[in-house]
């Protein structure tokens, strides 16, 4: 079974495209990363998928179930964490998290998804109001793992969170994912989707670009890491056959160094085991790593610099505000009304 699958799935404001005919498949228990540029469709595809809105055109099935005829279905079996969500702000995390227990009939004890997400018992016990944006973050999470979840629905889990919650966050999407669940979610922080993905789908204007494993990317791309070695005497990739090496892209001789340059990771040490092999002696040697935001701009037309800079994904603006304590339930479905809100 497929976790996610969409047909021809668009959304429209008047003439502005929000999403256009997205045909996009996430397999069960895998996890998806959804990366875009500025105002790309991220946070459309996730409203669309959670029925928070109707689309223009086109279907999507969740778990197997219609988004739009079996909303309740989707619901009860998926874990939630919106970006742009409301908390009530007089009332406890402790208390966030026995009403979400109560609406998904979980069975967890409010003390564990606490200590795992790494919010304080006492803490949980002061109003949300006092909260920094982390420790709601914190809070989102753990109310999202509520029921054991078939499908956790993510969107910018990291927001707000220190290194350490950002690995905690990561942990718990692995430890997921280990237990069959299926992820998917988008990040502006690209580095944290090589961290934890099996794929990842690259939107740029509404439109998917490419689906592909991070590997996949590199070596599609054509952006690819580089090993350079420094040997003694002149360098030649005469008899060092590294071209043969899977994964190897590309071998170069110039200014003493030999540059090697490889899609996937494993070739590295192949690459260095036959140059120690059959090459001159190796002086020393350092690799240069093609980043996400290398492969980003390769897929997008985005200059690196400028997705560097901005992060890569700040996303469009939401149509309606969701509230993490009523599984995000608050956004109007009427298409008019949807269109009316957008317009105001």
């Amino acid at each position: 079974m497929t976790a996610i699958e969409t047909t021809d799935l668009t959304k429209r404001y008047g003439e502005e495209t929000a999403l256009e005919s997205l045909e996009l498949t996430v397999d069960d228990g895998e996890v998806f990363g959804f990366l875009g540029p500025n105002g790309a469709g991220k946070t459309t595809t996730i409203d669309l998928l959670l029925d928070f809105i109707r689309p223009t055109a086109g279907s999507a099935t969740v778990l197997g179930y219609d988004t739009h005829d079996e909303t309740d279905a989707v619901r009860d079996r998926v874990g939630i964490l919106p970006d742009g969500f409301d908390l009530w702000e007089r009332s406890s995390g402790y208390r966030h998290l026995e009403f979400a227990l109560e609406s998904k009939n979980g069975t967890e004890s409010p003390e564990a998804l606490l200590e795992r997400v790494g919010l304080d018992l006492k803490d949980a016990e002061r109003p949300v109001g006092d909260y920094s944006k982390g420790m709601a973050q914190r809070l989102a999470m753990a109310m999202a793992l509520v029921g054991d979840p078939d499908l956790l629905i993510l969107d910018e889990p990291s927001s707000g969170l220190d290194p350490h919650g950002i690995r905690t966050f990561q942990e718990i999407i692995r430890e997921e994912a280990a237990d069959g669940t299926t992820v998917f979610f988008s990040s502006h922080i690209l580095g944290q989707v090589a961290a934890v993905c099996d794929r990842v789908g690259i939107l740029d204007d509404g439109e998917l670009v490419t689906v592909d494993t991070i590997a996949g990317l590199r070596e599609r791309s054509g952006v690819g890491s580089s090993l350079v070695v420094d040997v003694a005497g002149e360098p030649s990739t005469e008899g060092t056959a590294l071209t043969e090496i899977d994964g190897v892209t590309e071998v170069t001789a110039d200014d003493g160094r030999l540059r090697v340059t490889y899609a996937d990771p494993a070739a590295k040490a192949l690459a260095i085991h036959r140059l120690v092999e059959s090459g001159p002696p190796i002086v020393d040697f350092e690799t240069e790593e093609a980043t996400l935001e290398d492969l980003f701009s390769a897929f997008t037309g985005v200059d690196g610099e400028s997705v560097r800079e901005q992060g890569a994904v700040a996303d469009e603006p939401k149509a309606s505000q969701k509230t993490v304590a009523d599984g995000g339930v608050s956004a109007d479905t009427d298409a008019d009304e949807e269109e009316e809100e957008v317009v105001r």
